[in-house]
């Protein structure tokens, strides 16, 4: 049995960890880590271009990645953090180019205490791509993750069977307004009243 200060010094020394958070099992990497982003890359075999998401301790380190954070983003993040809502922002220029896409880079605040605590330990966030090969089904079991993955992962945390029916939903916000990215556990019509200031 792993103890979450086992995952985060392997999270440190670039080696990649199985979480469980409040939709499915996830694989963590130091997000400003580039050997282990290529570890993460290497393992899943995603195929470029497709973006990871990113899960952070608090509020205030989920926007610490974000070059500006609109007012829209703000209201979404205090009507549904810590929960299943990834917020795609403008992304600083130091984030890695891999965890990118063309409206910038996601990231949400989970309400699984082990996902935060990983993030909290390193200081950073950590990616948060689903625990299965690419193409394959995310895992709601630990023993489907670790099946498909083995020992390329350092250290694997037990968080039972995971019920979620939907994964995150994913908004991108901009200067500009919002658009529906994936519609998942959060309706469009909870964002757009969360927006509005109906939530």
């Amino acid at each position: 049995m792993f103890r979450v200060e086992d995952g985060i010094a392997a999270l440190q020394a670039g080696e990649l960890v199985v979480y469980p958070t409040e939709t499915f099992y996830a694989i963590g990497a130091d997000a400003f880590s580039s050997a282990a982003l290529a570890r993460l890359f290497l393992l899943k075999g995603r195929e470029p271009g497709r973006p990871v998401g990113l899960i952070a301790a608090d509020t205030a380190m989920a926007f610490s990645v974000a070059r500006d954070i609109p007012v829209d983003a703000r209201r979404l993040a205090q009507a549904f953090w810590p929960g299943p809502l990834t917020i795609v922002l403008p992304a600083r220029d130091e984030i890695a180019r891999e965890l990118t896409g063309p409206d910038g880079v996601g990231v949400r605040v989970s309400p699984n205490s082990i996902a935060r605590a990983l993030s909290a330990g390193i200081a950073r966030p950590i990616t948060a791509t689903s625990a299965n090969l690419s193409g394959a089904a995310p895992a709601s079991a630990l023993d489907a993750a670790r099946d498909q993955l083995g020992g390329k992962v350092k250290v694997y945390f037990e968080g039972g069977k995971l019920t979620a029916l939907a994964p995150s939903t994913v908004v991108a916000v901009n200067s500009s307004g919002w658009k529906m990215v994936r519609v998942g556990a959060i309706s469009e019509s909870q964002i757009a009243a969360a927006i509005a200031g109906d939530a």
